[in-house]
């Protein structure tokens, strides 16, 4: 599969690509205000100009990763049996491994959202880019939709469907009660001084679905 993609484009998924795992490498605990610009390209090896020609704000960084974890949790769904409540279980339960092997990367996102008017648009994955995520599922990966809103209103959805909440639920609601469980139970337990993210994710759901 990678013969077919010019080999200009496979080199430009790959460069962004190092660029996202060096950032994620030296995040660690720190806040993402703290990692340079600078100590990312270093440690890519790639240079500072070709940098802001993929990312022309090292905040694109945040949004970029955010785009392909969406993607990989939705493909994870597609492929399993999971929906409903158990589905919103499971990507909580990602989202607390996720910060375990990244621990400042929420935190910087919040941080980040809460600065700007209006949730960012996901990125395009170019052709380079899906066969280098998600090969041998090039198609399925890029005709999802990689939306929070879209993935908790599925799950909503199908937990009305199979009678997990009441048939009369204000789905429109509860989708944005998931967004503010998705970012606030995060943090709750960052100011709590927790670890257990996943305990406060169920906390809060459990309130929100009573």
């Amino acid at each position: 599969m990678e013969r077919s993609i010019p080999l200009r484009d496979w080199k430009k998924a790959k460069t962004k690509q190092a660029l996202l795992h060096a950032c994620l490498e030296l995040i660690g605990e720190k806040s993402f205000r703290e990692v340079y610009v600078e100590e990312i390209c270093k440690k890519a090896e790639i240079s500072k100009v070709t940098f802001f020609k993929f990312f022309p704000q090292k905040e694109d960084l945040l949004v970029y990763y955010m785009r392909l974890w969406v993607t990989d949790r939705m493909l994870e769904l597609a492929d399993s049996s999971i929906r409903g409540l158990p589905a919103l279980r499971f990507v909580f339960q990602k989202v607390d491994e996720s910060a375990k092997r990244h621990p400042g990367i929420m935190l910087s996102l919040i941080g980040f959202l809460s600065e700007v008017k209006m949730h960012p648009c996901m990125p395009e994955l170019t052709e380079a880019e899906l066969h280098l995520y998600y090969p041998g599922r090039e198609e399925l990966a890029g005709s999802i939709v990689p939306r929070l809103d879209v993935l908790f209103r599925r799950c909503v959805e199908q937990a009305v469907a199979d009678r997990e909440i009441a048939a009369d639920a204000n789905v429109d609601e509860l989708v944005i009660g998931m967004h503010t469980i998705f970012y606030g139970a995060y943090l709750t337990a960052h100011l709590c001084q927790s670890q257990d993210f996943l305990g406060f994710y169920e906390l809060h759901a459990k309130l929100l679905f009573r």
